[in-house]
């Protein structure tokens, strides 16, 4: 009996980790958001507390705070942890009413 296939396994592994050193590498790519310029600032958009998070009242809030993006944060939401500082975060309880209004 031929002892070849016992290097079929090992000879795969080589080939793959062989081939993978030529995959291209992906780009690098821009941050989401301008570095220079305005990036979010919360206390301008203080008179909105209290208010219901309307899709009128949520832009004037972005708008307001000079943020790029906006994203309206429920109770028990699950968000994402990362820091962006020209996105603005409206958080609202049960009514949705503006609880409180943070950047990042």
């Amino acid at each position: 009996m031929p002892r070849f296939h016992a290097f079929g396994p090992a000879m795969a592994v080589a080939a793959t980790l062989a081939l993978g050193g030529c995959a291209t590498q992906p780009p690098v790519l821009a941050a989401p958001y301008p570095i220079d310029g305005p990036q979010c600032d919360a206390e301008r958009a203080e008179w909105a507390l209290g208010r219901a998070a309307t899709a009128e009242v949520v832009e004037e809030v972005r708008a307001a705070t000079q943020s790029h993006a906006v994203r309206v944060i429920h109770p028990g939401q699950a968000v994402t942890m990362d820091y962006s500082p020209v996105r603005v975060n409206i958080h609202v309880n049960e009514r949705n009413a503006i609880t409180s209004i943070t950047c990042g």
